[in-house]
C-alpha cells in the first residue's frame, strides 16, 4: 500500500463533487450524484451530502445526509452518536450496528480526490457502496 500524508480535519473543509455507486445484492443498483460540503460547526466540521439518488427501475429522488466530523477524525451521526473514526493515512475501519456490520476503506492516495468503499452485511443488507469525492 502506498504511504500517504496523514489527513487532518482542515483538509476536508470546503466543497467537493460526490459520485456514489451502490451495488445491492438484494436489490436494484443505485447511483448518487451530488455535493459534499464540510463547513465549520461547534463539533468541528458538519458534512452535508446533497444530491440525487437514482435507483434502477424506481426513479430518482432528492437525498441528503449529515455527519459531524471532529478534530480527531471521529465521525458521528448528526444526532451525536458515534459512527466511526477515519484512518488519517487511509485504510480500514468499521461500524457495528446490531445486527449489521459496516466495513469501510478510505483511500487518500489520489488526494485531493479520495474514495470510500463500504461493504455492508446483515440479515437484510448486502451491498457495496463506492463514493468518489473530488475537490472543486
Amino acid at each position: 500500500m502506498t504511504q500517504t500524508t496523514p489527513r487532518r480535519l482542515a483538509d476536508f473543509a470546503g466543497d467537493w463533487r460526490l459520485d456514489r455507486r451502490i451495488e445491492d445484492a438484494l436489490g436494484a443498483p443505485a447511483r448518487f450524484e451530488g455535493r459534499a460540503s464540510w463547513t465549520p460547526c461547534a463539533e468541528g466540521l458538519l458534512l452535508l451530502e446533497t444530491g440525487t439518488l437514482t435507483i434502477e427501475g424506481q426513479g430518482s429522488f432528492a437525498a441528503e445526509r449529515r455527519y459531524l466530523w471532529a478534530d480527531d477524525l471521529n465521525v458521528c451521526f448528526d444526532d451525536g452518536r458515534f459512527f466511526h473514526q477515519v484512518p488519517a493515512r487511509g485504510g480500514d475501519t468499521e461500524h457495528w450496528c446490531d445486527p449489521d456490520r459496516y466495513l469501510v476503506h478510505y483511500d487518500f492516495t489520489g488526494w485531493p480526490r479520495f474514495t470510500t468503499t463500504w461493504q455492508v452485511a446483515g440479515p437484510r443488507k448486502s451491498y457495496r457502496m463506492v463514493s468518489v469525492y473530488t475537490r472543486d
